[in-house]
């Protein structure tokens, strides 16, 4: 691919960092079938693949004044992709801000994708400080940032993970752990002001007699059968327990919100495996298996 040039109001990116996560396979799968009437219905609309990065500034395009050359940035970018590349452009008024003080390139790319849905669901609902809050898949990009993010606010969170990963839902802060392996989670006893679904793997239906009378299920996925948003349009109406289904908001200030959170000790992104622009392949096929625990990094080399 020839090195692409910034537009008025863009920047190039020099990429050394990005990230393989859920957005990157459905786009590049097609799956659910649905996906097609959005990416393509016959061959993918995106060529090269990767929303998340970390690198430098290397060209302004005509009108920015918010960056210059050589600046470290990291950001999300699910509108045009390019990420999985050397270099790629983005908007200037994105999802997008200065790296925080003191991260390596792989320690920056993870810290925006999950972490802006996460926040998205949690900002929706309005969850604040004494917040009942079960969080189902609590250790996928997610779910590992909604328990931090949420007991940065000061919200009581269970974690429901695998048994591998009980230790870890704890070190970023989870009040209390539970084993999906060992015990039914839908089975517990304790009522939630909110239950968020942070892998698009369980339903309104099994986790509605967690929630209290108002309690909100927060949707991150479209659900097995892809539910949800029809849920999230039909529940409110008949009044009760209700289906949530947010849609992120992609803007500077929600780059800079991480950037804050990372320098200040309350956010640190899960990073799960490594692997360089050549394994790729093998980065993709480790996410689709739906085991991963946080983040999967891809290192771009630009020595060569």
């Amino acid at each position: 691919m020839e090195k692409p040039s910034p537009k008025d109001g863009e920047l190039l990116i020099k990429v050394h960092a990005t990230t393989v996560n859920r957005t990157d396979c459905a786009q590049r799968a097609a799956k659910p079938f649905l996906w097609r009437f959005f990416t393509g219905l016959i061959r993918p609309r995106v060529r090269i693949l990767g929303n998340e990065f970390a690198g430098e500034v290397d060209a302004l395009g005509a009108g920015v004044t918010s960056f210059t050359v050589g600046d470290r940035v990291f950001g999300y970018n699910d509108a045009g992709f390019g990420a999985h590349a050397e270099y790629m452009t983005v908007a200037h008024d994105g999802t997008l801000a200065t790296m925080p003080e003191g991260l390596t390139f792989e320690e920056a790319a993870p810290s925006t994708e999950g972490s802006h849905y996460a926040l998205s669901v949690i900002r929706a609902a309005k969850i604040e400080r004494g917040h009942d809050v079960l969080v189902y898949g609590a250790t996928g990009a997610i779910g590992s940032a909604a328990v931090q993010l949420l007991k940065s606010i000061g919200a009581a969170v269970t974690a429901v993970c695998g048994t591998k990963d009980m230790e870890l839902v704890r070190t970023l802060g989870a009040d209390k752990a539970v084993d999906y392996m060992t015990e039914d989670f839908t089975r517990d006893e304790r009522k939630y002001d909110f239950v968020i679904d942070a892998v698009g793997k369980s339903t309104f239906r099994r986790c509605r007699r967690l929630l209290k009378p108002r309690g909100v299920f927060l949707a991150t996925d479209l659900g097995p059968w892809s539910q949800n948003p029809i849920l999230a349009l039909t529940t409110p109406l008949l009044g009760g327990k209700k289906v949530k289904f947010p849609l992120p908001k992609h803007d500077p200030a929600t780059a800079r919100y991480f950037k804050e959170l990372i320098e200040a000790g309350r956010f640190k992104p899960v990073i799960d495996r490594r692997y360089s622009l050549d394994e790729i392949l093998e980065a993709h096929r480790y996410v689709e298996t739906g085991q991963k625990t946080g983040n999967v990094v891809i290192s771009i080399d630009h020595s060569g």
